[in-house]
């Protein structure tokens, strides 16, 4: 192989593209990363691993070593409706698979995902943006680092850099948008009473609020606000955080939650409503993570979605001599779960977090039998893609039937 070719070409050194990264350089692929970050920096952005990718990072073999390193195992999760407590459930007692919560700091995580797989054999480069990517049957990224712009070949360019993705700009993926319903925030505390083995959510219905606070370990806590797009405006900076704090209250958060907090990161307000691409592969790239799904935070599927993508990618470029033929396999798995995800994100959302007359009326005649069955929530925090979805299951959730 050419000194400028490599059997993969991941464009972001994140969880996903330092996952794959790791994955396939133990298979013998020659694998190169390339970072724009020269140091990893606080960002508000998702931090919660649901369950269910759980067995995906077990699957990948960083479980064990984000565990030992830099997570923080939570086992489990009180949901409160204003400040009365519904449901206080174990996921490791109540998943097939028996998994906790996962939690970690963004920062952290990174680094250490990608020294492991720098460790494994893969090239990284950091500090290097991307400049250009062109696909077809030879793809080629143009990396400039140093000064110096350099054009590399690969047998595949995976994109892994995030919900903005210029990678998917270039290769002229199309988008598509739910429309723009709510906003989310958040902010990283720390002296916040919250037990590390604990998430608490609290919803307020009648206000289309959710308020999140789950441990990242060390004694840091990233709380997130979650409410209609047309109702407050963005919280952003250090000015916005007694409103942040407000309006938390007002969704039914307890007050002492707050009392002795302050914050050690920034606070920021980003749309959290979904983005995707129907088919992430084409011409010799392939999306992963928020660059092929941008799930609303709101339900936090985006941790655990992203792994099983790159699972789902390591799977089928291991299966397949023929990476054109892997490619396609993977993007039509990675949109049959994706879909999952989506239907039952809006089901919730639609159930638990739109306001008006309807509305109400829904979770009155709903919410009842759930108190009864609770049976008639799909699972998507346990199961994620693979809880079944159909005209029935849709039907009992919203005490249709």
């Amino acid at each position: 192989m050419a000194h400028n070719t490599y059997d993969i070409i991941t464009v972001g050194g994140g969880l996903g593209g330092s996952a794959l990264a790791k994955a396939m350089a133990e298979h013998g692929a020659r694998v190169l990363v390339v970072e724009r970050e020269k140091q990893f920096r606080d960002r508000v952005r998702g931090e919660g691993m649901h369950a269910w990718g759980v067995p995906e990072a077990r699957a990948l073999g960083v479980y064990d070593l984000l565990r030992e390193t830099c997570a923080v195992e939570v086992r489990w999760w009180d949901t409160y409706v204003g400040a009365t407590l519904i449901d206080r459930r174990d996921f490791v007692a109540t998943t097939p698979h028996h998994s906790p919560l996962f939690g970690f700091y963004h920062p952290e995580m990174q680094e250490v995902l990608l020294r492991a797989a720098a460790d494994a054999g893969a090239e990284v480069r950091r500090a290097a943006s991307v400049r250009a990517v062109q696909s077809g049957m030879s793809p080629t990224v143009t990396i400039e680092q140093d000064g110096k712009t350099t054009e590399l070949g690969a047998r595949l360019v995976v994109a892994a850099d995030g919900r903005a993705s210029l990678t998917r700009k270039w290769a002229g993926f199309d988008l598509q948008c739910d429309p723009e319903r709510r906003l989310f925030a958040g902010v990283l505390l720390v002296n916040v009473p919250v037990p590390p083995d604990t998430w608490i959510e609290v919803m307020q219905p009648d206000l289309g609020q959710l308020v999140f606070f789950a441990s990242v370990g060390h004694g840091r806590v990233r709380a997130y606000f979650g409410y209609p797009k047309d109702t407050h405006p963005r919280f952003q900076g250090e000015a916005d955080l007694p409103r942040f704090i407000t309006e938390s209250l007002r969704t039914g958060a307890a007050a002492d939650l707050f009392t002795t907090a302050h914050a050690i990161g920034p606070l920021a307000t980003f749309d959290a409503d979904d983005v995707w691409v129907e088919y992430p592969y084409k011409a010799g790239i392939a999306l992963i993570g928020d660059a092929a799904a941008t799930c609303d935070p709101t339900f936090g599927q985006g941790l655990s979605l992203t792994l099983r993508s790159v699972r789902l990618l390591r799977d089928q470029l291991l299966k397949h001599e023929n990476w054109d033929v892997a490619g396609q396999a993977y993007a039509e798995e990675h949109s049959r779960h994706y879909h999952v995800i989506h239907t039952i994100e809006d089901w919730l959302r639609t159930l638990f977090l739109e306001t008006g007359s309807a509305a109400e009326a829904r979770r009155a005649r709903a919410l009842p039998l759930h108190a009864e069955d609770g049976s008639r929530m799909p699972d998507l925090f346990g199961l994620g893609p693979d809880t079944p979805i159909n005209e029935t299951v849709r039907r009992r959730f919203f005490g249709e039937g």
